[in-house]
Parts: C-alpha cells; sequence; structure tokens
C-alpha cells in the first residue's frame, strides 16, 4: 500500500509539471513573436510608414533598424528617383498629331509619405503620377506648333512641362527632378519640309559667309594697291632727270673701266647718256 501510494503521488506530479512545461514555453514563443514585432527595419532609400490596426499613425520611419510597438505595422516606400516613361500622341497648336517620347525622373517626399500612404496608397505612380504626366503632355504641346516641337523650342517645352507637373505634384507628395523629351516623331510631309526649310537657311548663312569673305578679301587688295600706288608715287616723286643722267654717267665710268669688250658711245641724242654697244 505503501508503494503504491507513492507511485499515485509521482504520476500526479509528473501530471502537474506538464502543463507548467507547456506554458513556459508557449510563453518564451510568445515573447519572441512580440520581440521581433517589436522591430522594424526599413531598407537604405526607403521610409516605413507606421499603422496600427489599419490605421496610419503620421509615424515616418528612416531608414535602418527600429524598436516599436509590436502591435505596429511597418509599410516602407521607396524615396529613390524613378523614372515614369511615356509615349503618347498629342495635338499641336495646328492640329496636327504627333508622337512623343517623355521620361519624367521623381521621388517620393519623405515629409508626405504617410499622407500619400494614407490618401492614395503605395500604387501613387499609376493613381497620380502617371495620369498627371500625360494630361500634362497634352496641355502644353497644344498650345506650341509642330515645328517648335522639333526645333530648338523643345527645351522650352519639357521646361513648360516641368513646371506644370511640379505645381499639380508637390500638392501629393511627389517631387518632380526633370523632364526630358527623349524623342519627337512628325508626320512624314511635314517633317520633309521642316528639313528643307532648316537646309535653305543654312545654304542662305554659307552664301552670306561666303560674300562676307569676298568682301573681305576685295578690301585687302583695294588697300594693298594703294599702297603699292602710293609707294610708286614717292619713288617717282624722288626721281629727277638730273638724278637719271648722273646715275649713266657713274655706270659709263664703271664700264668703261672694266676689263669687258665694249663700244662705248658718247653723245645719245634722247637724254645725252653714252650708248654703250657690246661687240658680237
Amino acid at each position: 500500500m505503501a508503494l503504491f501510494s507513492q507511485r499515485s503521488d509521482d504520476e500526479h506530479f509528473s501530471g502537474r509539471n506538464i502543463p507548467r512545461g507547456i506554458g513556459a514555453i508557449l510563453l518564451t514563443i510568445l515573447v519572441v513573436i512580440l520581440i521581433y514585432s517589436a522591430v522594424a527595419y526599413v531598407p537604405a532609400g526607403h521610409v516605413g510608414v507606421l499603422t496600427i490596426f489599419g490605421r496610419v499613425t503620421g509615424e515616418v520611419l528612416p531608414e535602418g533598424t527600429h524598436f516599436v510597438n509590436p502591435f505596429k505595422v511597418n509599410n516602407t516606400m521607396s524615396i529613390r528617383t524613378q523614372e515614369q516613361k511615356e509615349t503618347a500622341s498629342v495635338p499641336s497648336s495646328e492640329g496636327l498629331i504627333i508622337s512623343l517620347d517623355t521620361s519624367l525622373l521623381f521621388r517620393l517626399s519623405a515629409a508626405k509619405a504617410a499622407e500619400v500612404y494614407q490618401k492614395v496608397g503605395l500604387d501613387y505612380v499609376d493613381v497620380v503620377v502617371e495620369p498627371s504626366l500625360r494630361s500634362t503632355i497634352r496641355a502644353v504641346t497644344a498650345a506650341h506648333s509642330a515645328s517648335a516641337l522639333y526645333t530648338g523650342t523643345r527645351e522650352e517645352v519639357a521646361a513648360q512641362i516641368q513646371a506644370e507637373l511640379e505645381r499639380i505634384l508637390s500638392e501629393r507628395g511627389v517631387i518632380v527632378e526633370n523632364v526630358l523629351l527623349r524623342d519627337v516623331q512628325l508626320p512624314a510631309m511635314l517633317k520633309t519640309s521642316i528639313e528643307a526649310k532648316q537646309q535653305a537657311e543654312q545654304d542662305a548663312l554659307r552664301m552670306s559667309f561666303v560674300l562676307q569673305k569676298e568682301k573681305q578679301e576685295a578690301e585687302r587688295k583695294r588697300i594693298e594697291a594703294q599702297g603699292i600706288r602710293d609707294f610708286q608715287q614717292v619713288v617717282t616723286q624722288g626721281i629727277s632727270q638730273q638724278l637719271l643722267e648722273w646715275k649713266g654717267i657713274e655706270a659709263t665710268e664703271r664700264l668703261a673701266t672694266s676689263t669687258n669688250a665694249k663700244v662705248v658711245i658718247i653723245g645719245n641724242p634722247h637724254n645725252g647718256l653714252p650708248l654703250i654697244l657690246e661687240p658680237k
């Protein structure tokens, strides 16, 4: 009887310890889950928007590891620069249809991330950015001619699109960085006429340059001829008949003393200078 009583006590004690062991394990698991839930990790180039039971708290976590209320949910949103490409057929001021390839560079404002998440959601690019880009492109291009979009005014058009998008998207928490017009395709006939006009303008500029160069060359020659004429006048004024006769006499004297065979005739009837004849 004593042995049976001791065995019963041991079984009763073991039966009480089993629930206690399970409870400790469950408590440990719960603590681990709560600790894991209290750690919020935000990757680089992102922010974390906290919600609790579906309600946006307004708290925005920067990148890194943070300890938060374990009942709060961390919703990460990228604040890196993104590119939204758009290919659209838009009208010009003449009513012509132009194919326009555009790129929008933008990023989410970290300060307004909670507001964007609450009012728009994670798909704010599809809901806000893309429709705004399409409507703005159409509105701006409709105020310009097709030739303006195809020529140097393209940068001005891109600047107008960017300014309008900045006004629209800044209110929605999106920062516009740049707008690029990658390609503009005009109707074939209009494109040919514009290129022909540009070629004619280039030819006119080239001809103007040639004419200007010819005028400069003519002016150079005129100045050169004037200089030669002035030089001849100065030289002519310094030469007299007496000087020529004196130079002739000096030359005659040098020839007379030369060892070369010659015939000197004194008394030239034209100017009185001697005639010098070489013997054959």
